[in-house]
């Protein structure tokens, strides 16, 4: 007697998947969900004769891979993509972004450019993302509204902002969103004091004491610029890293930003204390900050992950860019050519990346039990021929273009490169609102 099968929410069919936490690329298997999880990994045949699905996906010419996580962002300060290019760091922030941001930033400001992010986000595959900005409210509504996963940030500096008036204001104001925030499963948090140069010790021993009583990851800018570092030994007699390692910053939950400017010692302490690293090559290169030494880092087991920066330093939300950029660049200056191989960058793009923020039991790999976070690409176009091998594919041949359909607990949220939410935002229009008031702040002003 044929058993009868089992009524589940989506099959999908794909001819490659990817599942991340295995080497082989499964081909003609499918995922069967239920309840926003993944149930099993099985070949097509036989996931057809188990499964009766209320919806069925058949993608026949792509592959299956986890949602890429964005390991670092201000997904906010998309409003400001391309305001001030080809400036350095410091001249970046102090006399472009500070000012325009302490004019502007309020929680609608960031309700749009964390809106417009997610539309970009979403359409490139990414399906969660980790932020530091101001008003982490309007954050998540945005998150919530587009049915994202999101980390975010319990942002910390000293000086005032429209958002705070001193480190303790913003670590008040971000401790209410997360208990604001805390009935939404697709929403966690990060400690995220801002940068060694703009938070001080009493601050970080704080942010010390609230993770451990929190469990949850401190994320922070470290080591991105040479000046970074010569400032901090005028000030504090020490380097960056080993001042956060005397306030007892550094250990497993410590998210390091950037990360470019590193000894053998500081990689091999990152290593021993159980870190993360967020590497985001397009930003450290536009920016001119250098070339962060992935290689020895992930040889002396530092957990990669991925992250864009903002939209006004990258100037793009492309996890498929960053990880192609990653990949060539550790191949390039390392001068071997076997240096992160497709399916490691593709980990630093999903399974590092939910370690670093603890969500690897949620998220971050096709494993049954998991949430079903995935998103399909598409390696049927003439550009994309033929193919050999799809996991290189993915890496240094598809683009964000050919995303077609993405899932976050299940939930179609990107159906054949279409948003199934967003339309009633109006973002062109919210965008060209907020452009005008930039333009008329800084002075600027685009033909």
């Amino acid at each position: 007697m044929t058993p009868t099968p089992e009524t589940i929410d989506l099959l999908i069919e794909a001819r490659w998947i990817a599942t991340v936490d295995q080497d082989e690329t499964l081909k003609n298997h499918a995922v069967a969900v239920h309840d926003g999880r993944i149930l099993a990994i099985l070949p097509t045949a036989e996931a057809r004769n188990r499964y009766a699905p209320a919806a069925r996906h058949v993608l026949d010419q792509h592959i299956l891979i986890p949602g890429l996580i964005n390991l670092h962002t201000h997904a906010a300060m998309s409003l400001m993509r391309g305001i001030a290019d080809d400036i350095p760091l410091m001249e970046w922030l102090q006399k472009h972004i500070w000012p325009a941001e302490s004019a502007l930033v309020s929680h609608q400001f960031v309700l749009d450019g964390t809106r417009l992010a997610c539309a970009e986000m979403l359409r490139g595959g990414i399906t969660c993302f980790n932020d530091m900005y101001f008003f982490p409210q309007a954050a998540a509504q945005a998150a919530g509204e587009f049915g994202m996963r999101a980390a975010l940030g319990i942002t910390t500096l000293e000086f005032p902002g429209n958002y705070a008036s001193d480190a303790d204001d913003y670590i008040a104001k971000g401790l209410a969103a997360r208990e604001a925030c805390s009935g939404n499963p697709l929403l966690s948090f990060c400690l995220a004091p801002h940068a060694p140069y703009t938070v001080s010790d009493r601050s970080f021993q704080r942010i010390v004491t609230l993770a451990g009583q929190l469990n949850l990851p401190i994320h922070c800018h470290i080591h991105e610029t040479c000046n970074e570092i010569e400032d901090a030994i005028k000030q504090h007699g020490r380097r960056p890293l080993a001042r956060l390692q005397d306030l007892g910053l550094i250990g497993p939950s410590f998210i390091g930003v950037h990360a470019v400017h590193l000894n053998d010692a500081e990689i091999a302490q990152l290593a021993a204390a159980s870190c993360s690293i967020a590497h985001c090559p397009s930003s450290n290169l536009k920016l001119a900050s250098g070339f962060a030494r992935i290689t020895e880092m992930q040889r002396a087991g530092v957990n990669i992950g991925l992250g864009t920066d903002s939209a006004a330093s990258n100037n793009r939300l492309d996890m498929f860019w960053e990880m192609r950029m990653a990949a060539l660049l550790a191949k390039g200056l390392s001068g071997d050519a076997s240096t992160l191989p497709a399916l490691e960058v593709l980990r630093m793009a999903t399974l590092n990346g939910a370690r670093a923020l603890g969500l690897d039991d949620v998220t971050g790999s096709i494993t049954p039990g998991k949430s079903a976070d995935l998103c399909a690409v598409s390696l049927g176009d003439t550009d994309c021929q033929p193919c050999f091998d799809p996991l290189s594919h993915l890496i240094h041949v598809a683009g964000r273009d050919q995303v077609s359909d993405v899932w976050i607990a299940g939930k179609c949220v990107l159906e054949h490169k279409t948003l199934r939410i967003g339309n009633e935002f109006h973002l062109d229009a919210s965008t060209a609102l907020w452009q005008n008031k930039l333009e008329v702040c800084t002075g600027s002003n685009a033909a």
